[in-house]
């Protein structure tokens, strides 16, 4: 019996772009282009026909925009499926309304193509993921807006997140692996899976990638 490939719908108006990234699924193992939409409404319709596993979603498009053609497959139509926004988008306005809009998923065009398939399997499987570069630029961002954070203090106690736990968290939104905070922070593995295991508890979720979007979302970094 053959694997049930990941049937992907490609929502992106700039020509080139687009007959690119068909070229790279329709040449992936395991992806299936189900169709090709040039602006948000379109997207909508043939999300809603077509019943795609993944939407490779860009943000600046015209009749509607990315995210509002996210929160109406998410929130209106209420249709199985993930969203993966791909943009060159890179500002915290965007990405915050995007996962708020209940996209799945942010990366970055000229990511690497490697980077583009993980993101696409990762957010098939009904996992968050966020681009490390992105996580960088709001943390980036947060950390310059103030030195006092009341608001992450409250977050923190919010959830039960203790000062060593909220660095491993930050440092989990920065992309690194256990073994690198481990170095890091200068702790044993376990000791760091210990703390990666209580954020998780304490947030309610399985895995670090939607630790990572609920820390950008909830102010906890």
């Amino acid at each position: 019996m053959m694997d049930k490939k990941i049937g992907i719908l490609l929502v992106e108006d700039h020509e080139f772009t687009r007959l690119g990234l068909a070229m790279k699924i329709e040449n992936t193992k395991g992806f299936k282009l189900l169709g090709q939409a040039l602006d948000g409404a379109e997207g909508v319709q043939l999300a809603q026909k077509l019943n795609p596993d993944v939407i490779l979603m860009d943000i600046g498009l015209p009749k509607m925009d990315g995210i509002s053609a996210t929160k109406k497959i998410k929130e209106e139509l209420k249709l199985d499926c993930s969203v993966l926004m791909f943009t060159s988008r890179d500002n915290r306005e965007d990405i915050f309304a995007a996962f708020k809009a209940g996209a799945d998923g942010y990366i970055m065009k000229g990511s690497s193509s490697e980077n583009l398939v993980n993101a696409i399997e990762t957010v098939s499987s009904k996992a968050a993921w966020i681009d490390s570069q992105i996580a960088r630029v709001v943390l980036s961002s947060i950390q310059g807006e103030k030195t006092e954070n009341k608001t992450q203090k409250d977050a923190a106690k919010k959830y039960g997140l203790t000062k060593k736990e909220l660095e491993v968290l930050g440092l989990i939104v920065d992309g690194l692996s256990n073994q690198e905070i481990s170095q890091k922070l200068v702790v044993s593995i376990s000791t760091t899976k210990a703390h990666v295991h209580n954020i998780l508890q304490k947030l309610y979720l399985t895995d670090r990638t939607k630790a990572a979007v609920v820390a950008l979302k909830e102010g906890l970094v």
